[in-house]
């Protein structure tokens, strides 16, 4: 008898028991041990910073590694950049009236009033802000005497300067390390001084410009001072540099550093103060729009000089904004980069209502905040 042939099933595969393996042969301590050491350094490199912090309560080594020359070497190579903010609380302003005369003679002349000590921060506690993560952490500064104020950053590296009146004393402070290192007091006495810091891997820059203590009561804004020390060794004291552009009205705060030169805002009317390190120079750049801007401010980003502010034009075909301009290659010259759109630009007009606003930026970011009441 013949049979039609039928389409048959394949046979099934055998039976194999599978391998199942367990949390504990994966964290096997002794897997971890036999890997070379450079090995795992370079698998730390690549954590993010807070997940790096909290593996350096694993052992010992782990723990040193953030004073191991070597590993940060790695740690920078294998890295990318990150930008981060670091933010810290106000604190009451003091509150000592003193008379301000921003003119170079002894004559009474533009731009007096009443010295306060507005923007003074908290040295208990601060805020960093990763905007890749929109993540916050809290940092607190235990090691930092009380009576000092944070004034500017570069680098890693916090700067804190004395609130008291006088000859001021200063600490460069690395939040991450730890350190502290406290720098000569300035020769001369002054209030409250913008303060500008450039750090790079070969030199330590800061300045401080203004407030000079002509008494007691009364302040000019006169000189500067500049420090700086180098990797060979080499360092100079605070060296006073060129005058101040005459009739120039700073307001206590930070400079900004790009390309050897700082700059800082003048007020009344509003221009910029420039100030080349080689050339122991400066000069005023005119702002763009200077008859219509509020609350302007300074940021560096990616090497660039950028300024911020609203635009408040009382011609209707103009309407209020907030504008960006960069300081073009020439130093001289702004260009507009970027404008709020016009519905944007009307919810923060409604929440800021009138109070001004601080500016910051790093790498691609700029960040606002809107003043407190």
């Amino acid at each position: 008898t013949s049979f039609t042939d039928f389409p048959t099933a394949a046979p099934p595969p055998p039976i194999t028991t599978p391998t199942i393996i367990t949390t504990s042969s994966w964290m096997d301590s002794r897997l971890w041990s036999r890997l070379p050491q450079p090995l795992v350094d370079r698998i730390l490199a690549f954590l993010p910073v807070p997940d790096f912090f909290r593996a350096r309560s694993v052992c010992k080594r782990w723990y040193g590694l953030l004073y191991s020359n070597s590993f940060l070497q790695l740690y920078l190579h294998v890295s990318p950049r990150q930008h981060w903010f670091i933010f810290f609380t106000h604190k009451t302003p003091n509150t000592t009236n003193i008379y301000r005369n921003n003119n170079l003679d002894d004559g009474e002349g533009e731009g007096e009033g009443e010295g306060e000590g507005g923007g003074i921060v908290s040295s208990s506690r601060a805020y960093l802000f990763d905007p890749y993560e929109v993540k916050w952490y809290t940092i607190s500064f235990p090691i930092i005497p009380l009576g000092f104020s944070p004034a500017t950053s570069s680098g890693g590296l916090v700067c804190w300067v004395s609130d008291e009146p006088g000859l001021k004393n200063l600490y460069l402070h690395n939040p991450v390390v730890g350190s502290v290192t406290q720098l000569p007091p300035t020769r001369r006495p002054r209030l409250f001084p913008s303060v500008g810091l450039s750090v790079t891997p070969s030199s330590v820059d800061l300045i401080l410009a203004g407030d000079d203590m002509i008494s007691p009561y009364a302040v000019k804004n006169l000189t500067a001072e500049t420090f700086h020390i180098d990797s060979n060794g080499f360092y100079s004291v605070w060296d006073t540099t060129s005058p101040l552009p005459r009739l120039c009205s700073l307001e206590s705060g930070q400079m900004v550093h790009s390309h050897g030169r700082s700059y800082c805002m003048n007020y009344s009317p509003f221009s910029v103060l420039a100030y080349d390190v080689s050339s122991n120079a400066w000069w005023k750049i005119q702002a763009p729009m200077r008859r219509f801007l509020r609350s302007p401010c300074l940021v560096e980003s990616n090497g660039n000089i950028i300024l911020v502010a609203a635009v408040e034009k009382s011609k209707l075909n103009v309407p209020r904004s907030l504008r960006m301009w960069i300081l073009q290659g020439c130093g001289t010259q702004w260009a507009e980069i970027e404008r709020m759109p016009q519905q944007l630009y009307a919810h923060f007009e409604q929440l800021e209502e009138g109070r001004g606003f601080h500016c910051v930026g790093s790498g691609h970011f700029i960040i606002i905040m809107i003043k407190a009441l």
